[in-house]
């Protein structure tokens, strides 16, 4: 019997104390009341129950979990999914600095009847000036295009439970762009087809600290920003900036992350379009992804810009036995 309680996962990581006491203060005024919200602390969650305690008094609805342990933003995402019981009536993430709006699950959670993930929009709001910054664009460009490119972001969507049988545990993939969201959004795609609207039930809250803010507002990436971000990625996960490492470390930041992603699919089971396995699995054609990348260019997906360095990772991965590494990530993280 499936449960009618919803469970919203909140990451928390020492949260700003006025912005998590609204966004907490916001979860409390749904006009949906049946869920839990478990908040997953990465480090020492004592702060943050006095804060969620000083927010919203002993309402039982509201759960911290966490050990002390560091996990990151990524695994911290995966260790609130983990207390999610299986007959959970739905599931949404939250982030700990935003605020939603009251009806904003009276509006999502009945789309699941018909969608395994559902997204609205959001407005974009800088912090500290609160100035408004626009709304959210997202749309859905069918299962292929979100494996390329995520257009689902964690904090505005719901989903069906279900989808956490595949997605748990998460794929272990040594660079900064392997994402909670991302995953999430591609496995739903397997288990039917997801939806993104267009009403705003949320602000999202855009500051330096977010780990990552709304694309639209991040600018134009010049050659040395990639450059350098290629750089601090291969210091960081490969141990060095050799030519080696930095050919490694990009090739998992396009090709590798996205290969990972489908090879978990293959070994959970799941139904894989051979349009993305040709395009992104280990038997990827250059064909099949010439053609992907002309239509997400077409549509406005992807800039020329990140096709051509999409390119440029394919062949870091030529020259360094990429394929290969990334079968072995995806069979590690599915043994987890």
């Amino acid at each position: 019997m499936v449960s009618s309680q919803g469970y919203i996962v909140l990451a928390a990581y020492s949260p700003d104390p006025t912005l998590f006491a609204r966004q907490l203060t916001s979860l409390r005024d749904q006009t949906v009341t049946e869920w839990r919200c478990v908040i997953s602390v990465d480090g020492d969650p004592a702060p943050v129950v006095e804060l969620v305690q000083a927010a919203v008094g002993y309402d039982p609805r509201f759960v911290v979990i966490g050990d002390g342990t560091r996990r990151g933003f990524y695994l911290n995402f995966e260790h609130g999914l983990r207390a999610v019981p299986r007959d959970a009536a739905w599931v949404a993430l939250c982030d700990q600095d935003d605020y939603w709006y009251p009806e904003k699950l009276e509006r999502l959670v009945p789309l699941l009847d018909e969608s395994p993930m559902v997204s609205g929009q959001a407005r974009l709001v800088a912090y500290p000036s609160g100035e408004s910054l626009g709304v959210t664009d997202r749309s859905f460009h069918g299962e292929t295009l979100t494996v390329l490119a995520n257009q689902f972001t964690g904090s505005i969507c719901v989903f069906r439970p279900e989808i956490l049988e595949t997605a748990l545990p998460f794929p272990l993939v040594p660079t900064r762009v392997a994402t909670h969201d991302h995953w999430l959004a591609v496995v739903a795609g397997t288990y039917g087809t997801p939806r993104i609207v267009d009403e705003v039930v949320q602000d999202y809250v855009q500051h330096s600290r977010n780990v990552y803010g709304d694309p639209s507002r991040q600018g134009r990436r010049r050659i040395r920003d990639s450059v350098s971000e290629m750089l601090a990625q291969a210091r960081r996960f490969e141990g060095s900036a050799s030519p080696a490492a930095m050919l490694r470390s990009f090739f998992l930041i396009y090709v590798g992350w996205r290969q990972v992603m489908v090879e978990r699919l293959v070994r959970a089971g799941r139904p894989v379009p051979d349009e993305i396995a040709l395009a992104f699995g280990a038997r990827r054609r250059a064909g099949a992804l010439r053609a992907v990348l002309r239509r997400a260019q077409s549509r406005g997906v992807v800039a020329p810009r990140f096709s051509l360095e999409y390119w440029l990772s394919w062949w870091a991965g030529a020259l360094t036995a990429g394929r290969r590494r990334a079968q072995s990530l995806a069979s590690g993280s599915s043994e987890r």
